[in-house]
């Protein structure tokens, strides 16, 4: 007698916290420093403006890649040991120019597949990324996205972005920290309305309802794609958090379980009354504790929250991040430490570096069903 496991489709992942049974891993290897762009240039922290002019358009050192990779390793091993089939992209060199009718440009890497890949139910989108430097990253990922078609996937890409000049507010991206700050606060971002985009990372699935926050990498266009294509069956929600400088929804928002879900203390959502109403526990997560000396020129030390889930008792966190682990422990779960700082560099942790392929998962509700009219959560 099959187990009910053995029925789910090979491409089955409907949240984030269900029994995960596969998993895409990215790779650190062919990473290459990108070079200067509108949604690149509003998130580069200042005291990186020298290694990106030393290194763009060139590999990432390799000293930095090498101790990457050899975490990112570990990270395969101990999901296999848990139970997880892993799958990898394939190699890629990134550095190489390239050039369309619109820009020219380097890579950056295929080491985050949650930017550009997600699941739901049976179905795997291809994102429409804002990123230049990420235009071809969808080559890394095409011998893995056959594969499960031919396993009975369905296999979507959103429209491919031209990535012209109408795509980028050039004017906000020249503007001050503080000036853009106060432009985030009036709904106004480094992308336009030109044409759909956004990062698979903006959003986060509980169930029928589906989060996505407006980014610097995610506009309302690409918001209204999704929602159109999902269709009734799916409410996609607008979330917006008192982020400033706001790209990719999990160092904000990270459901645990049904009814639990962490929030960033530093950058709550702006209407806690949806989720609470719904009948969900949002728990501030811990300060993170990478020192300040630690090189970070992709991300923020907020990462430390960017967990995985294997089921409603499982969950993998950075080794170090033991405020966090005390969190999780007193919150029941089982805490699964993993070294993965040096992943921190390149941009991510545990949630970035892992597209869920398959989880024991079926289409639910989770409390919001009664408040399906608020649209936008603001």
């Amino acid at each position: 007698m099959k187990s009910i496991a053995q029925t789910f489709p090979v491409v089955n992942s409907h949240n984030e916290w269900d029994l995960l049974k596969e998993v895409i891993v990215g790779r650190i290897e062919g990473a290459s420093v990108p070079e200067s762009e509108p949604c690149l240039d509003v998130d580069l922290p200042p005291q990186y403006q020298d290694f990106f002019n030393k290194y763009a358009g060139k590999p990432f050192p390799e000293d930095l890649v090498q101790a990457a990779s050899k975490e990112l390793e570990e990270f395969c091993y101990i999901l296999a040991a848990e139970g997880v089939k892993v799958k990898r992209p394939d190699a890629i060199d990134f550095s190489k120019p390239y050039k369309t009718p619109d820009f020219e440009a380097s890579g950056l890497y295929a080491a985050m597949p949650r930017d550009i890949l997600i699941v739901i139910g049976n179905e795997i989108v291809e994102a429409p990324m804002a990123w230049r430097s990420r235009f071809f990253e969808y080559r890394a990922y095409r011998s893995l996205m056959k594969e499960y078609l031919k396993q009975g996937a369905k296999w979507t890409t959103a429209p491919k972005p031209l990535m012209s000049n109408e795509l980028y507010d050039f004017e906000f991206a020249a503007k001050s920290p503080e000036e853009r700050e106060s432009l985030v606060q009036q709904g106004r971002y480094v992308t336009t309305e030109f044409e759909p985009c956004f990062d698979a990372a903006d959003i986060v699935r509980f169930g029928r309802d589906i989060f996505v926050q407006r980014s610097h990498v995610t506009n309302e266009m690409g918001i209204t794609w999704l929602r159109n294509h999902l269709g009734e069956e799916y409410r996609v929600h607008t979330v917006k958090f008192k982020d400033f400088n706001p790209m990719h929804i999990d160092a904000s928002l990270v459901p645990l379980k049904p009814g639990v879900a962490l929030i960033n203390p530093m950058r709550p959502p702006y209407n806690p009354e949806f989720f609470k109403k719904a009948g969900w526990d949002l728990v501030e997560t811990a300060l993170p504790t990478t020192p300040d000396y630690w090189k970070l020129p992709i991300a923020s030390k907020w990462v430390s929250m960017n967990l995985l889930m294997l089921d409603t008792e499982r969950v993998i966190v950075e080794r170090q991040e033991e405020p966090t682990q005390k969190l999780l422990q007193d919150l029941g779960f089982k805490v699964i430490p993993v070294d993965f700082r040096h992943v921190y560099t390149f941009g991510g942790s545990f949630h970035c570096t892992t597209c869920d392929v398959q989880r024991d998962s079926k289409l639910e509700e989770y409390g919001f069903s009664e408040l399906a009219h608020f649209i936008d959560v603001k």
